[in-house]
């Protein structure tokens, strides 16, 4: 059995290393997911379950100031019209003064 030269056996381990770091960014990249899912999942629960009207009301608040300029897709903004359609209500008849 012939024996690999030495560049042969770097060249192999470069390509374990790209691999290896191909994986971790895989993983990084599902543990960001798992995060944001998790986050929101509390804000929805509190906005809909909690036992203090005070902060559900100032989440709402915040999230109806902040969500129309994070949100660029339209789509994306639909998923939240829940949220963000009372905001908009109040801005028309505002406007409409």
């Amino acid at each position: 059995m012939a024996r690999k030269s030495i560049s042969q056996r770097l060249a192999e381990l470069e390509e374990r290393k790209k691999t290896l770091k191909a994986r971790l960014g895989k993983q990084e990249r599902a543990q960001d997911t798992r995060r944001k899912i998790l986050i929101g999942a509390l804000v929805l629960h509190r906005l809909e379950q909690s036992n203090d009207p005070e902060f559900t009301r100032r989440l709402r608040d915040w999230l109806q100031r902040e969500l129309p300029g994070f949100l660029v897709r339209d789509g994306d903004k639909a998923l939240f019209d829940d949220i963000l359609e009372p905001a908009q209500t109040e801005e028309t008849s505002r406007a409409a003064e």
